[in-house]
């Protein structure tokens, strides 16, 4: 039996939170319409960082399962040899890069 939760807007305390919502917008652009049309377009770009914060939350989540056996930055380089050889070589050469602007700050 496959018993899966029932998304929150589809829930009875959704159907309300819709109602109240569309309620309040609804008296909110009669009684203010002129205030609110004024500010619209401060309110759209208002949004687009309020959804950025509130959809990432629901990413991966429910879809699929996890086995949560992550493995540990070194186990992860050990298994991949060319990302570990092409790591330690940025490091080398970041070593190199710190070393040559040093000698030159002290001339």
């Amino acid at each position: 039996m496959n018993k899966q939760k029932a998304p929150f807007w589809r829930t009875p305390s959704g159907w309300s939170a819709i109602g109240l919502i569309t309620a309040a917008s609804y008296f909110l652009l009669v009684e203010h319409g002129e205030h609110v049309f004024r500010y619209l377009p401060y309110l759209i770009l208002l949004l687009c960082p309020v959804m950025h914060i509130f959809m990432h939350g629901s990413h991966g989540k429910g879809h699929e399962t996890h086995d949560h056996t992550e493995k540990t930055f070194k186990e992860q380089t050990e298994d991949n040899e060319q990302y570990r050889k092409g790591y330690i070589e940025g490091l080398e050469q970041a070593r190199k890069g710190k070393h040559k602007t040093e000698n030159n700050n002290a001339r």
